[in-house]
């Protein structure tokens, strides 16, 4: 029989994950436990999703600003100059924190009219009305409040985040709005990149205009500052809120957790699956502009089937192209030997274009982190299914 069913992506339930218990017990375990309930049979090639935050929580990957602060300060021995942060309660505001734990003299540099995510910090139409060039013009604080009013709050969360990031690093230190990273220099020569996706192009840029210490968020707490959390690939990279004075950092060997979680179920069903753990998507909301993928990558961890991008074809473009002239079973036969017959590298042909090109951890992580949602779903495992199938599968 014809399998009518593609692709399906269903949320896992699991007990509340805390520091020290066996994840890849539970996860094996809570998976076999709803395939079972629901009548779901594994296949071969299903994919695991496991958020980073259940691996995080059961390594007790978290640090206090203090930890924070005793690392800043043992990097820079006087003023810091922070750049290009993300605008963020949850992502930044407790790493600020552990920046001003340091007691350094802090000159933050936001990047506008909106951080690299897509938060804005003005009306873009409003700049443009003032004629202020954002590749070139530098604001003071005070100017962006004479400009732009005393109060802007950000449209989801209802908070000024310039005055949030204010009240945190004290009324000695500065702020300032500039997309130049070399606009720093003019204030210090010591520099924390704290932007995620352009960080190794900030930090060669200062560096080639002379800065002394160029660091970014991720050669903070790459290891332990008195028992705390550390990632010594991605230090402060990924980081979340914890409570008020303390932030859960991104998981570290995520490649043991795949790899066990792969082996128990391949002893217990005798399917092999791929496993991957997920943080954000990498998707952007049309409305707000905001990019979800505030991560420093989306999967920090995967089996090696998850290795590559997929190689497809576009199926409308034969149906209107190739096949036009075919309707009915023939047509479905034709369309199904075109699959089965297709090159083992599609890219740039013709009856691939559309096909977007993308790693298939950043489109399985979306698709799992779609599912799981970030808030009481009470889902932080997925399983999908038929992902790797096509329209000749049968």
């Amino acid at each position: 029989m014809d399998r009518l069913v593609g692709t399906t992506a269903r949320g896992i339930r699991t007990p509340i994950i805390k520091q020290g218990d066996d994840l890849v017990k539970i996860v094996v375990d809570s998976v076999l436990k709803a395939v079972e309930q629901e009548g779901i049979q594994l296949r071969e090639k299903d994919v695991i999703g496991v958020t980073e935050s259940l691996v995080a929580r059961a390594q007790g990957n978290f640090a206090t600003v203090d930890n924070i602060g005793k690392d800043i300060a043992s990097k820079y021995p006087n003023e810091i100059g922070v750049i290009f942060p993300i605008i963020s309660r949850n992502r930044f505001s407790l790493i600020l924190k552990g920046i001003a734990k340091s007691n350094r003299k802090i000159h933050l540099l936001l990047s506008y009219p909106a951080d690299e995510m897509g938060n804005h910090l003005m009306d873009i139409d409003k700049m443009d009305d003032l004629n202020i060039n954002p590749y070139t013009d530098l604001l003071t604080e005070d100017k962006y409040r004479r400009l732009f009013g005393e109060s802007i709050l950000h449209p989801f969360t209802n908070i000024d985040y310039v005055k949030l990031y204010r009240d945190i690093i004290g009324k000695d230190s500065n702020i300032f709005l500039a997309n130049d990273p070399r606009s720093i220099l003019n204030y210090t020569k010591d520099v924390l990149i704290a932007n995620v996706h352009d960080r190794a192009r900030t930090k060669k840029i200062l560096k080639s205009a002379g800065a002394n210490i160029v660091l970014g968020l991720d050669d903070i707490l790459t290891s332990s500052i008195d028992n705390s959390g550390y990632n010594e690939e991605y230090g402060l990279l990924g980081t979340n809120l914890s409570s008020d004075h303390s932030v859960k950092l991104f998981p570290r060997n995520c490649d043991y957790y795949v790899m066990e979680i792969q082996n128990a179920l391949l002893e217990k069903t005798g399917k092999k699956v791929e496993v991957m753990i997920y943080g954000d998507g990498a998707f952007k909301d049309p409305a707000g502009k905001i990019w979800e993928l505030a991560d420093p990558v989306v999967s920090p961890g995967f089996t090696d089937g998850l290795i590559g991008l997929p190689n497809e074809i576009k199926l409308k473009y034969l149906a209107d192209n190739e096949l036009q002239n075919l309707t009915g079973e023939e047509a479905i036969s034709a369309m199904k030997n075109k699959i089965k017959t297709k090159e083992s590298d599609m890219f740039n042909k013709s009856s691939s274009l559309g096909t977007t090109p993308r790693k298939i951890t950043d489109l399985l992580g979306s698709l799992c982190d779609l599912t799981s949602g970030s808030g009481d779903k009470g889902t932080p495992v997925v399983l999908i299914q038929g992902y790797f199938d096509n329209f000749a599968t049968e």
